[in-house]
């Protein structure tokens, strides 16, 4: 929800550029930290920038990746649209990631890119690319600015766009020369948005539903949950005492401590928790979009119908109805529809006490470390990972990217405090350093861990130097099996003993780490090695390295390869 004061678009007696004015208006909306590789073709944008240093950081990344999947965890953080910005070309093509990410996780952010001059469209000219068709079905909007008094109109809208409905990432636009015309037509900032509450028809609806309920179950997920709103689902879960299972990737939603929660709906799911899903009478979802990975590729609800009965609350009333016909669909704001449950009066019995009590259980004993099998070498990582979740503070963020090693992390790591998951949803490999960088900018405060896998990790280890140079403060812990992971696993259920494509061969990953400019690193080859190892990694003054020695053979939590 954008949070300045509207103002009137005014004219200017003195005109300004169009870069000029695109800066004014990202002061405007409250931004204060730009990510970026810089491009010839937005120069007068950088020139801008310039005079607006004391209110905006240019954070200058070593990849247009890099910059995105900054600019969307910053969006993840602040819930304001994450600002990046590209050149054309090149640099918007290796900034799509962050946009697809951004529109799977419902992130806001805005990508600004350079285009080439008005006056060369469409003769294939050096770096031309057509952004609508190539951002058309990433973005909730794309746009090109091609006149410079239109600049402040088409800045609120993006703004407007980003963070209304089902949040997401708007692609701007830049013709170089465009960007260098003056106007009289300043910037201004986007109408507030006032959240949508649920009627009181539909809260009574809702009450009647739960308390006619046996086996209930709540899933909480999307990105509407800020602190507050997660205290009311707290609030909410406890009067009532339901379980709440969270969304992929969403586990900080509800503090994983409580006795409310029953687990994560994510790829490596505990099994018990899929019966449960499946052997609910109710399921009351709100805020997520119940995606192929929560909902076990479309199979714990039947499609289109499901035979639990649903309750949907959503901000976006496309997302009602897309995949599963709720029998009551609720278009509301997430905090103000948990805010309202939580003012429900609950009722004097709960028949499903113990339903949410068993499920409780189930969860507690999936989320501890298995016992390793005689022939397991180097570090366990489901100890490793429960260690660190001991050991770190509840604000601690935590962030990673894609691959098998994520199931140790989601498994045995408790998330106590709402938006510390730094996560992608879409599964894109490489997001976990780069988002663990933008964290500490944004909450250098805070302590900031990212878990990857050495394919993630090698994605952009580069970006380890955008932290040096910032001095950002955070530990990386390399999980080294020496393949991809993921791939192997499928391989070997799908062509066994045919290794090919999978195995990995990185650098010393310490050296490199030192060579960025690394305030500690080490190897560690033993799990009884780890604790005083990751001791020595948060006492750092910079970012620090762990390289976690792991078995190959080891592909998930219980399953090994032969």
């Amino acid at each position: 929800m954008l949070e300045d004061t509207p103002s009137r678009t005014a004219a200017s007696a003195t005109p300004r550029s169009a870069a000029q004015v695109l800066v004014d208006a990202l002061r405007l909306h409250g931004v204060d930290r730009v990510f970026c590789v810089p491009g010839e073709s937005y120069l007068a944008v950088l020139d801008a920038l310039h005079d607006a240093r004391g209110s905006i950081e240019l954070i200058v990344t070593k990849h247009e990746g890099g910059a995105a999947n900054m600019a969307e965890a910053d969006g993840k953080m602040t819930r304001r649209p994450g600002i990046c910005m590209v050149t054309r070309g090149p640099g918007a093509t290796h900034a799509s990631i962050g946009v697809h990410i951004a529109q799977q996780d419902s992130t806001p952010m805005i990508l600004f890119v350079g285009q080439i001059a008005r006056r060369q469209v469409g003769r294939d000219a050096f770096q031309e690319v057509d952004y609508q068709a190539m951002f058309g079905g990433l973005a909730k909007w794309v746009v090109e600015v091609t006149d410079a008094s239109r600049m402040a109109e088409i800045v609120a809208r993006a703004f407007h766009t980003a963070v209304s409905g089902r949040p997401g990432p708007v692609v701007v636009s830049l013709p170089e020369d465009m960007l260098v015309e003056t106007t009289q037509t300043m910037a201004f900032a986007a109408c507030a948005l006032q959240a949508v509450p649920p009627s009181d028809a539909a809260l009574a609806q809702i009450a009647q539903a739960l308390q006619a309920a046996r086996q209930p179950l709540v899933v909480a997920g999307g990105s509407g949950w800020s602190a507050a709103a997660a205290q009311q689902l707290q609030r909410f879960a406890a009067a009532w005492n339901l379980p709440v299972a969270c969304a992929f990737r969403r586990q900080d939603a509800l503090d994983n401590r409580s006795p409310q929660y029953v687990g994560h709906l994510s790829l490596g799911m505990n099994p018990r928790l899929k019966e449960a899903v499946k052997g609910a009478d109710l399921i009351l979802a709100i805020g997520t979009r119940l995606g192929d990975v929560s909902t076990d590729s479309y199979t714990l609800l039947e499609v289109p119908v499901p035979r639990q009965r649903l309750i949907h609350i959503h901000p976006d009333a496309g997302e009602i109805g897309r995949v599963y016909r709720p029998d009551i669909g609720v278009q509301a704001d997430t905090a103000c529809a948990i805010t309202a449950l939580s003012a429900l009066d609950a009722p004097a019995s709960r028949p499903w006490d113990g339903w949410t009590l068993a499920a409780r259980q189930a969860h507690a004993a999936f989320s501890q470390p298995p016992g390793r099998v005689a022939e397991a070498v180097g570090v366990d990582l489901g100890q490793a990972v429960a260690h660190a979740s001991a050991a770190l503070p509840d604000n601690a963020l935590v962030t990673n990217g894609a691959g098998n090693y994520s199931v140790w992390l989601h498994r045995f790591y408790q998330y106590r405090a709402a938006r510390t998951e730094l996560a992608t949803t879409c599964g894109a490999m490489g997001y976990g350093v780069p988002a663990a960088v933008a964290a500490a900018l944004r909450h250098p405060e805070r302590e900031v861990l990212c878990v990857a896998g050495d394919g993630c990790f090698l994605m952009y280890p580069q970006e380890l130097a955008t932290a040096a140079e910032h001095g950002a403060r955070l530990v990386v812990l390399v999980v080294n099996n020496g393949m991809y992971g993921t791939i192997r696993m499928h391989q070997e259920n799908h062509y066994p003993g045919r290794v090919s494509g999978t195995r990995l061969v990185g650098p010393d990953y310490v050296a490199l780490a030192r060579a960025m400019g690394a305030a500690h690193a080490e190897r560690v080859d033993s799990t009884e090695d780890f604790p005083a190892a990751l001791a020595r990694a948060r006492q750092a003054a910079g970012f620090s390295l762990l390289e976690l020695s792991t078995d190959p053979k080891q592909i998930t939590p219980s399953a090994r390869l032969p």
